[in-house]
């Protein structure tokens, strides 16, 4: 039987996962809420659903929902998650946020300790890994292919230039300097670690360009941040927000590289890359390294990753998959955050090297656990 999902936050994001409830045959979208009455009857009407304008109307209204979908913004995109997200779960709902989580630390990390409590499936919509290429990336890793893990790059962010600048005037991101940092950094740093696992070391060199600086524009939108993982790789991301064009790869691209072969992923959802490593045994394959698969997915949409990722969601609720096996969790999202915080540390502290703090330990349900 299909989830019976309430969608909270009905702006651009919002409606655009009320459209994949709409049409995913694990979802029964029966409500939507958003505290502007308007945005709330025009989603409402779309879908043929009841329409409340307070989340505790619609937890009232709709007693036996399974699944809250907060997709609310606020500063820096994520200061209008915890309070929707922290009632869902207080009345005992399995809740889907979308990312950052938080854009306030000790919030993300009370959200995920309150969730565990509660025993319910706090997922994050960490969507950028929920493709065709991530998954034959992930095959090949699981194959062998890749090996010993060596390093990880990677680039994203928005193509453009000081031409077709002009300042954020949105009260969301004006006057916010760590706005792009909070508002993105969590899609790059979810990628990295599902490729190659937690973060330890972290060291980042932030700042903003003078056409910037020159229009009293606050936001700093160049961040490089080199990384040390726990296996021993090491890796850089380097984000910016349109300040540059992007040159190989487009605006995202994440290139992995181990003892037995690099893959590259670009533009997100669309082509993967793989190169094996020179071998004795290939002779011509010594100093000349050739790719032996390049696969096109045929998917030039970026917004398909969002239904993946919602599905993929409603999947392991519908399967009562154990809680700490949730994909794209919310222990996982708080991982990008603390990541996000230690580049803020850094930058703040002159580029020092700054250790993320730890997860939280997962402990195991002793119902649920499979053997």
């Amino acid at each position: 039987m299909a989830l019976k999902v309430g969608v909270v936050g009905l702006r651009g994001i919002g409606n655009q996962h009320a459209d994949c409830h709409s049409k995913d045959p694990l979802s029964n979208l029966v409500a939507v809420c958003d505290l502007v009455k308007d945005r709330a009857d025009k989603t409402a009407a779309k879908h043929g659903v009841k329409a409340y304008y307070s989340l505790k109307d619609m937890l009232d209204g709709e007693p036996d929902l399974d699944v809250v979908d907060v997709t609310t913004g606020g500063f820096e995109n994520g200061s209008w998650h915890y309070e929707p997200a922290m009632q869902a779960m207080a009345a005992g709902k399995n809740v889907l946020v979308e990312k950052p989580m938080s854009n306030d630390i000790k919030e993300a990390r009370e959200m995920v300790r309150f969730a565990a409590e509660k025993k319910v499936y706090f997922g994050v919509n960490l969507n950028h890994y929920f493709t065709p290429t991530a998954d034959k990336a992930r095959k090949y890793m699981a194959e062998g292919k890749v090996g010993e893990l060596v390093y990880c790059l990677h680039k994203v962010g928005f193509n453009g230039g000081e031409e077709t600048y002009s300042p954020n005037a949105s009260s969301r991101f004006k006057g916010f300097p760590y706005a792009h940092l909070k508002a993105f950094l969590a899609h790059p740093f979810a990628v990295m670690r599902y490729f190659c696992g937690d973060v330890t070391h972290i060291q980042a060199f932030v700042d903003r360009p003078s056409f910037r600086r020159h229009a009293g524009d606050a936001m700093l939108s160049i961040v490089g941040v080199n990384m040390r993982f726990e296996n021993g790789a090491v890796g850089y991301l380097l984000s910016q927000r349109g300040d540059a064009a992007y040159g190989l790869g487009g605006w995202w691209s994440v290139e992995v590289a181990g003892t037995h072969g690099t893959f590259c992923i670009e533009n997100c959802i669309e082509k993967f890359t793989y190169w094996p490593a020179p071998s004795p045994a290939n002779p011509a394959s010594m100093g000349q390294v050739k790719p032996s698969e390049e696969y096109n997915s045929g998917i030039g949409d970026f917004g398909q990753t969002f239904p993946n990722r919602i599905h993929a969601y409603l999947e392991d609720v519908t399967n009562k998959v154990p809680r700490e096996t949730l994909r794209a969790s919310g222990r996982d999202a708080l991982a990008t955050i603390e990541y996000t915080f230690a580049v803020i540390e850094s930058y703040e502290q002159g580029g020092i090297m700054v250790r993320p703090q730890a997860l939280p330990l997962l402990k195991g349900d002793p119902v649920s656990l499979l053997d």
